[in-house]
């Protein structure tokens, strides 16, 4: 793929339709690599679908991976915290008192997990940024003082040691 600059590729990823976690992993102590898929809404295997309970839904269409879609990898060389939830119980941006920008991948200014941190931390003296990546099938929210590294891949590019080998 083409070098794309950071901030493009921030874009890139929040642009994304939808966004499945696939791995999560700390290759060394308080590093941090975390590998999303883009997901789409699969028009070609549109039909009816019978749901738990016995409900019917004509036209339903899977959201899946498919090989059109791309695979990100966000990797931090520190982070300071993160919090992997379920996303049913996730916030996801529900609250007014929080500050941030972006849709699926977010920069929050003012957020809960981050007076969390104050109070649990002490506030170190270093400023931390709270970042939440909104997840089909979870919520995660991490918090670090510098920016994550991304790559966007193919679906045949994605190596997941790639991540690890950046960091050394």
């Amino acid at each position: 793929m083409n070098e794309q600059t950071q901030e493009a590729l921030w874009g890139e990823i929040d642009s994304a339709a939808n966004l499945y976690l696939s791995r999560l992993y700390e290759p060394r102590d308080n590093q941090l690599i975390i590998v999303l898929d883009e997901a789409v809404a699969n028009k070609a295997k549109t039909g009816s679908r019978t749901l738990p309970g016995g409900v019917v839904i004509s036209d339903a269409t899977p959201i899946e991976v498919t090989e059109s879609c791309r695979t990100f990898t966000l990797t931090w060389k520190n982070y300071v915290s993160y919090c992997v939830t379920e996303e049913m119980h996730g916030s996801c941006g529900k609250y007014d008192d929080e500050v941030y920008t972006g849709r699926l991948f977010r920069t929050y200014t003012k957020s809960h997990f981050l007076a969390f941190l104050a109070n649990d931390t002490g506030a170190h003296s270093e400023p931390y940024q709270h970042y939440k990546i909104c997840c089909l099938n979870h919520i995660i929210d991490i918090a670090s003082a510098t920016p994550p590294f991304l790559q966007i891949l193919s679906r045949d590019d994605a190596d997941p040691n790639e991540a690890v080998r950046r960091l050394n």
